[in-house]
């Protein structure tokens, strides 16, 4: 009976030592269905990560309720009016609040917007991309609330892409004195000082992280006390716990799921976000497989796999299959539809293509290369469903498929820690992504950001490089003129789409949920925890 007592009693602490018990005041939980690969913003692309480290990271300026650009670190938006923007749109001065302070009330001031740039560039830290900061010809901190920085062309991205964040010079330049580069900084996983609403307190692997308010946050103490962010990486048991109350806010739920959400009496919200769920073709004649290197055969991919009847079936008719990257926003070219289902065209381009089954086995050859691509996502239940019927459909047509899920943790991994997508590991690879909402540019085709050994900071990892294409991306990010970027746009997505190096698979707007015992929670999809400092909790 002792022996079983003390049993019972360790595996208690065990529990224990994983549950993020919430502490004494106001507390809310914020739910994921994806752990966080870190909580640098040099060192993440997941939006889990992006989103999380938000709660600890304060941004220049952010994005209010209505998607309009408000500041936190700076004391009003740069506009020409006020000289924060040249004539020319290629000089920037960033005016920085007076007493701005870190949690642990070291100055926040220009000297850390400088090192932010200064690490992003430097070669010994493998970041995940170094754009825009690499269009820079010179930056400087005349003062310590004043940042000038220098564009060789104008850039109009500018609000959505510069200084979402910014890190602390004065507890990582000593670790980059001391290692050389930041990537194995502990800062990554466990950051010591906080500018945004809450301070970090803790990381419990597979289960938590804990926040607690930051005292001297720029726009005020939160109302909240903690906030615990809690990873559920299956999809049912996270429904069933946003139901039954375990969260106060959560996403990335499936569009069939809303009824039950709505049913259950929470507040379920759908947010235009710029995402859409794709599948990304590696068009690397190293890395992929050489099928994919005839605009036939990629064609003959979007036609072959039914994602119209997909949506109605498994989406609910919730969502639709987008025509391009820009589905919803005005840079959307209205004159392109998506590749229709038609296996037999497909099968008629395949053919076209050289693509036959000569040996009888139930694939397509060539030269003695099986057409069997290896097609990967992560381990979200919809994305798995998605990966099983589209390898029934795709086999009809004589492509095999080999079907590869990775954690989230994995999947999201850049070029540097060997991340399937990053380092080319696939054929197809299916995420959703989006431009840097809700501005439009994206450095994801252009052929200077293709990833390897000497480039491992690269984002493009369809490993695509068009001319035409790479100076439109170039071209519009350099136009003021909001009609004159839409139409290049336009010509963007024609080329992307005649191209197909990627495939529309449905609309991905933001599915947002929250417990109505939370209160003024103005979540947007651009920066969802924008007035996390306002949120309260009922009684």
């Amino acid at each position: 009976m002792r022996t079983i007592r003390v049993v019972l009693l360790l595996a208690l602490i065990a529990v224990l030592a994983v549950v993020p018990l919430k502490a004494q005041g106001k507390s809310a939980t914020v739910s994921w269905l994806q752990e966080p690969d870190s909580l640098s913003p040099l060192y993440t692309s997941m939006t889990f990560g992006f989103y999380t480290y938000q709660l600890y990271l304060s941004p220049a300026w952010t994005f209010d309720k209505n998607l309009n650009a408000s500041p936190v670190l700076v004391t009003e938006m740069p506009s020409s009016e006020n000289g924060g923007i040249s004539e020319d749109g290629k000089t920037f001065t960033l005016k920085l609040k007076e007493g701005l302070t870190w949690s642990d009330g070291d100055p926040l001031d220009s000297a850390d917007f400088i090192f932010t740039i200064d690490m992003i560039m430097n070669d010994a830290n493998a970041v995940n991309s170094r754009n825009p900061y690499d269009l820079l010809t010179s930056y400087s901190a005349p003062d310590a609330t004043t940042v000038v920085l220098e564009f060789a062309e104008a850039y109009a991205p500018w609000q959505a892409t510069l200084f979402t964040s910014v890190l602390p010079q004065h507890v990582l330049q000593p670790v980059f004195d001391a290692e050389g580069t930041l990537d194995n900084a502990d800062f990554n996983r466990n950051p010591t000082v906080s500018s945004g609403p809450f301070v970090f307190d803790e990381w419990s692997v597979g289960s938590f992280m804990r926040f607690s308010a930051n005292e001297s946050f720029a726009l005020g103490r939160p109302i909240l006390d903690t906030i615990v962010v809690t990873f559920v990486p299956d999809d049912v048991t996270y429904v069933a716990g946003l139901v039954a109350g375990d969260a106060d806010v959560g996403t990335f739920v499936a569009f069939s799921d809303v009824p039950v959400l709505k049913d259950a009496g929470l507040n379920v919200e759908i947010l235009p976000s710029g995402y859409n769920e794709g599948w990304y073709l590696n068009v690397s004649a190293e890395r992929g497989h050489p099928a994919l290197q005839d605009v036939r055969v990629r064609q003959a991919l979007a036609m072959g796999f039914d994602r119209f009847s997909f949506n109605e079936d498994l989406n609910y008719g919730a969502t639709f299959v987008p025509s391009g990257f820009w589905e919803n926003t005005p840079y959307d070219n209205p004159d392109i539809e998506p590749w229709p289902y038609d296996p037999e065209a497909a099968a008629a381009l395949l053919d076209e293509a050289g693509w036959v089954d000569s040996n009888g086995d139930g694939t397509r050859d060539k030269d003695g290369v099986e057409l069997v691509l290896r097609f990967i996502t992560n381990t979200r239940g919809i994305r798995m469903d998605l990966q099983a019927l589209a390898q029934q459909q795709l086999l009809q047509i004589g492509i095999g498929t080999e079907l590869i899920n990775y954690p989230s943790d994995v999947y999201f991994n850049d070029y540097a820690a060997g991340g399937p997508i990053s380092t080319g590991q696939y054929d197809i690879a299916e995420l959703s992504t989006n431009p840097v909402f809700p501005d439009p540019d994206s450095a994801r085709w252009l052929c200077s950001e293709i990833p390897s050994d000497e480039n491992p900071t690269g984002a493009n990892d369809n490993y695509y490089c068009n001319e035409e294409l790479d100076a439109l991306f170039r071209e519009q990010a350099a136009t003021t003129d909001t009609a004159a970027r839409v139409e290049m746009f336009h010509q963007i997505d024609q080329i992307m789409h005649d191209n197909v190096i990627w495939i529309g698979i449905w609309h991905d707007a933001d599915v947002w949920i929250h417990n109505p015992r939370l209160l003024n929670a103005e979540i947007n999809a651009a920066f969802p925890f924008w007035n996390a400092h306002n949120w309260d909790i009922a009684g």
